[in-house]
């Protein structure tokens, strides 16, 4: 059944967020050695910490919250089909975020597909559940999918959480809970929809 986020808007969307935090963030990612929520926060904190834009460090943030919010459910190791879960995240976030955010959900994936194309060495970086993702998310872009991505006018933010993306993997990072992120993300909902 899919979800119903019809109850949402700008003064209840960090709280569901961070609700969905609190409820299921403890939840295995892709059998890496880190939760679903450490994932996501290592990549804000890594972000904060490097003195990153706001826009980035929230991209870093939410761009994996399709695994919380997807009619598809999450990855399983087993997976024999891509289950699109920055789709279903991104759909949610769009309504509440700048395209820049959106997009660093929407195209993580493509991000990392991309980055095999056109810089090989990045492979290397890959974990092996990212490795077995890649090939269920159609391998290294070709050579006319990468022209089509590098005219994303996000292309940078996009990439720069990729890269985040891998880098919030760390079995013994410590990070802020989602609270300290909190304001960050309201600013960035105010930022697109408007203060009340």
């Amino acid at each position: 059944m899919k979800p119903d986020f019809s109850t949402l808007n700008r003064d209840n969307i960090v709280a569901f967020i961070g609700d969905i935090f609190t409820r299921r963030g403890s939840e295995e990612y892709l059998g890496e050695p880190v939760t679903m929520a450490e994932h996501m926060l290592q990549g804000a904190t890594i972000a904060e910490q490097n003195g990153m834009p706001e826009e980035i460090i929230v991209g870093a943030l939410l761009h994996d919250i399709g695994h919380f919010t997807s009619e598809f459910g999450s990855y399983h190791p087993d997976d024999t089909q891509d289950r699109h879960h920055e789709d279903a995240g991104a759909a949610v976030l769009e309504q509440f975020f700048p395209s820049v955010i959106t997009d660093c959900c929407r195209y993580h994936v493509a991000a990392k597909r991309y980055l095999c194309a056109t810089k090989p060495e990045y492979f290397n970086r890959l974990s092996e559940a990212s490795v077995h993702t890649l090939e269920l998310q159609g391998g290294p872009m070709s050579t006319e999918e990468v022209a089509a991505f590098e005219s994303n006018p996000n292309l940078k933010e996009i990439i720069q959480v990729r890269y985040l993306d891998e880098a919030g993997k760390r079995p013994d990072m410590e990070t802020p809970d989602f609270a300290h992120f909190a304001p960050m993300v309201q600013r960035m909902v105010d930022k697109h929809m408007g203060t009340s």
